[in-house]
Formats: C-alpha cells, sequence, structure tokens
C-alpha cells in the first residue's frame, strides 16, 4: 500500500507521486505557511542566521527558476536580472549577492510581488515539465528537498521574529490538548560490530550522505526517547549552567559571555517555566522534548546525567529500523511544536518532534565527491567546525528526511528545533 502524507490543502499525496504532482504539493505548502503574514511579517530578520519569511519564498524560486529554466528550457529569460543579485544564497558559481545579514533590509520587492514570482516560475516550469531533460528533471527534484529545508527554516525564523515581540504573538492557535506524564526513560541496547551508513541509492539523498560505507561499532545504548523539558528543568535547577565541570572550554565561555541560563524562548517566572513558540506563550510542558538548545548545552546536559551524545553511525545504525514517515513531522500549516513520546515502539522520537544532536562533526564521508558545477556548493563546503544533527523535527516535512540524512549546524546555534537523546557505553 503506497504510504499518504497529507499537503497542506488537506487532501493526501502518495509517496509514489510523479514529480509534477510533488512540485505542486512542495509549492503550495510554503505558500500556506506564508498565508498569515504580512509584509511587515514577511520583512524583518531577528538575527543572521535568520531570514525573512519572503526571502525565503524567493530563493526558492530563484532555484528553480536559475537551475532548471535557465540552464535547461531554450529561450527562457528572466523574470527580474537584478533579482539574483538579490536571491542568490550562498553559491560563489553564480556571482556576487546581498549580505546575508542585511536581508532584513529588502523592503521591496514586496511580499506580493514575490507571490506573484513564485507563480510565474511554478507556471514556466509546469509549462516546460515535459520537455525537461533528465539532468533537468535530478535538479528539479534536488530543487524540491531544497525547498522543504526552507519551508522549515521559514518556520523556525519566522518562530525567532515573533519572539521580539512582547505581545506573545500567536501565529497559529494552539492545539488544545491533556497534559501527558513523561514515560519513564529505558534504553535499547545494541552490541556493536560492523554496521553501513550512508546512503545506498534507494531513492533521493544529498551528496553529503554517500557513499555508504562500513563503520567499526563499539556495544551501546541508546535512550529510548528524547531528553525532556522537566529533565533539563532539573538540569537548571541543579546548577547545570553553573558548573563549569560539565561543559567544554568553549561551552563554558559561551555559557559566561552571552549569559546562558536555560533554552531559547524559555522565561522563568514566579509560576514556573514558560516557553514562547509559534502557537503564542505557554507553560513549559515537562513531557514534551525539550528543544532549543545548543550542541554546548546538549553536551553538557549528557555529561551531567552521566551518558554522552551518541555518534552519528551509532544513531543511524540504531534507526535504520525506524518508519522515517512516523512521528510528529511538519504536514500542514498550524502550530508547531515537540509532542510527548507515546507508544510501544523499542525507539520512539528517532523522526520527528526535535533534531537529536550528536557527537560528530559533519565532515565528509569516505570517497566523498561534491557534485560537479554551481549546485556542488549545496554541502561539501560546508564540512568544517559544525556538527551533525539526526533524525528530523516537528517543523520538517514529513518525508523529507530518513535514517541517512544529515543535517548541521555550529556548536553555539539553537533557534533550530534542535534536542537530544542520551546515550552509554556498555563495557
Amino acid at each position: 500500500m503506497a504510504t499518504q502524507v497529507t499537503t497542506s490543502q488537506g487532501s493526501s499525496l502518495s509517496q509514489g507521486s510523479s514529480l509534477r504532482d510533488r512540485f505542486e504539493a512542495v509549492r503550495a505548502l510554503s505558500r500556506g505557511i506564508a498565508a498569515p503574514l504580512s509584509d511587515a511579517d514577511a520583512t524583518l530578520q531577528p538575527c543572521p542566521d535568520a531570514s525573512p519569511a519572503k526571502w525565503h519564498l524567493a530563493h526558492t524560486t530563484w532555484f528553480f527558476e536559475t537551475f532548471v529554466l535557465r540552464d535547461h528550457v531554450e529561450g527562457y529569460r528572466r523574470q527580474d536580472e537584478r533579482w539574483a543579485y538579490l536571491f542568490n544564497s550562498y553559491y560563489d558559481g553564480e556571482g556576487a549577492r546581498h549580505p546575508r545579514a542585511k536581508r532584513g533590509m529588502l523592503s521591496r520587492p514586496s511580499l506580493a510581488e514575490i507571490l506573484d514570482y513564485r507563480e510565474r516560475i511554478e507556471e514556466a516550469v509546469l509549462g516546460a515539465f515535459t520537455l525537461l531533460p533528465a539532468p533537468a528533471l535530478h535538479l528539479l527534484e534536488l530543487g524540491l528537498h531544497h525547498e522543504q529545508q526552507h519551508q522549515e527554516l521559514m518556520l523556525t525564523d519566522l518562530l525567532a521574529t515573533f519572539s521580539e515581540n512582547p505581545l506573545g504573538i500567536a501565529l497559529w492557535p494552539r492545539e488544545e490538548e491533556r497534559p501527558d506524564a513523561a514515560e519513564a526513560m529505558g534504553g535499547a541496547r545494541f552490541g556493536g560490530g560492523t554496521a553501513e551508513i550512508g546512503n545506498g541509492g534507494d531513492g533521493f539523498a544529498f551528496d553529503c550522505e554517500t557513499p555508504r560505507h562500513p563503520v567499526l561499532l563499539r556495544p551501546f545504548e541508546l535512550a529510548d526517547r528524547a531528553v525532556t523539558s522537566g529533565e533539563w528543568i532539573r538540569f537548571i535547577e541543579a546548577g547545570g549552567y553553573e558548573t563549569p565541570g560539565h561543559w567544554t572550554a568553549d561551552g563554558w565561555d559561551w555559557v559566561k559571555r552571552n549569559a546562558i541560563r536555560a533554552p531559547l524562548y524559555w522565561d522563568a517566572g514566579a509560576d514556573g517555566y514558560f516557553r514562547y513558540g509559534l502557537d503564542g506563550l505557554h507553560p513549559v510542558d515537562p513531557a514534551e522534548p525539550v528543544a532549543h538548545v545548543s550542541w554546548y548545552e546538549a553536551d553538557a546536559f549528557a555529561r551531567w546525567a552521566g551518558a554522552r551524545l551518541p555518534t552519528e553511525a551509532e544513531w543511524e545504525a540504531a534507526a535504520t529500523g525506524c518508519d522515517p514517515l512516523a512521528g510528529n513531522q511538519l504536514d500542514r500549516p498550524g502550530a508547531v511544536r515537540p509532542r510527548p513520546a507515546h507508544g510501544e515502539t523499542r525507539l520512539k522520537q528517532m523522526f520527528g518532534d526535535v533534531w537529536e544532536w550528536t557527537a560528530s562533526p559533519f565532515t565528509p564521508y569516505p570517497g566523498f565527491r561534491a557534485a560537479e558545477g554551481t549546485v556542488g556548493e549545496y554541502n561539501g563546503k560546508f564540512m568544517v567546525n559544525q556538527f551533525v544533527l539526526r533524525g528530523g523535527s516537528c517543523a520538517t516535512p514529513r518525508g523529507h528526511v530518513r535514517a541517512s540524512y544529515r543535517n548541521f549546524f555550529y556548536p553555539h546555534q539553537r533557534w533550530q528545533f534542535c534536542g537530544l537523546r542520551l546515550a552509554r557505553d556498555i563495557r
């Protein structure tokens, strides 16, 4: 039976659907995310790590216009030659670009103009669809996965944007639910030995997921769920942010320099901790996975707990038998937040809820080769000074991730839905 994925319009899209159907569904989800936004909402840039929503909408469109239409459709002319400078992200092969930290200064073009631009490019792609050669279809597939990455970024960047507003704006209403008690943390044991990790060519994969290769694992235990906010509160109350012995030297310097006392978007009040989300300001649910913590914090918590972060090889070996379409992931616009673990599976929350920090630096696999041409800049140039995260989050479009998927951020970054799962050696 074909797996079904809910789109932004509430219909179902089969994982076996045509590339054309997936193109239309992915593009529709981006429009749905942007639907509640004013022009001012879509223009704000709260920090250099984040980008305005309308920049995301335009950049993903520029990708299709540049690498599919310009390069593979004879006689195609850009909608506006000036916009390539505005909406190129980091592709040096495409020339100069507007400084990333100043994207929030682009009050023009307006949100309406960018939505019109999107519509025109969609019409051009669909009109040329049957004439596109195989290399263009491969780039179209890459562009869809690229846009799904930006859908998650658009949501997390909007969260960063609205968190700066003292009114506690709720972009979407909160889905009221009965609070769940956190399940006791258990563990799953793995015997070690030789395992294969990396994508073996079954379906789409980014270049950084390849080549598939053997790794040697020692016996280890992996927690059966992500660390919860309630467990994080115990870390705070035990002096976790005040005890240098839990931290790496860089992490401790980061904590002191930035006066870090809790996860991002948390506030301490007389009645306990509150967390701001896209559904407004609410008390922290102690059963939900902790989110918006940096690698420094995740590593310190693991040390405090007498554990460690898993390596990415351990994580992938454990996740190989889990369903990447399961879990709390993004199906449609609306309230996006981590949810408490539930179910009887050996490992819960391996996909969805929060990206899980690993102990592994983002480096090339043995035999890695970047793709030829400008699109070869997609991942390879970032393989330095960053750590790998695995599993996707509540803001990751369902169907986007798989066991071999490698996300990566710098150790201080925490505006994404980043959490952790504990690991231990078995001796």
